[in-house]
């Protein structure tokens, strides 16, 4: 029986040990961009004569959180501006932002 309170107060510090072990900011900034990303870019009017557009878009975000793109590697000349004119100066939320880091988004539009 005298062991019972040993054991109870090692497990109650195994768990604290644990709960300040964890980094709270452990989330996924990249993740995070691209789920936001998405967010602006859809409810788009594309008629695609194909069956997907794809591009890939570099971008870095401001002192402001805005996302400024860089480029939109892309062979469809709509895509490209679609792409810039959604997402240039846009804010976004980011747990982790540090000015000028650059970010490379795969962005793909389905029919």
């Amino acid at each position: 029986m005298r062991k019972l309170p040993v054991m109870l107060v090692a497990a109650i510090l195994f768990s604290a040990g644990n709960l300040f072990a964890n980094d709270f900011e452990s989330t996924d900034p990249n993740k995070e961009l691209a789920i936001q990303i998405g967010d602006l870019l859809k409810d788009n009017t594309f008629v695609l004569e194909e069956q997907d557009l794809t591009a890939k878009v570099l971008f870095t975000l401001n002192h402001k959180n805005e996302i400024v793109v860089i480029s939109v590697d892309t062979e469809d000349e709509v895509l490209e501006r679609f792409v810039k004119s959604r997402l240039n100066y846009k804010t976004v939320e980011i747990p982790v932002s540090k000015e000028g880091t650059m970010f490379t988004v795969p962005v793909r539009i389905t029919g």
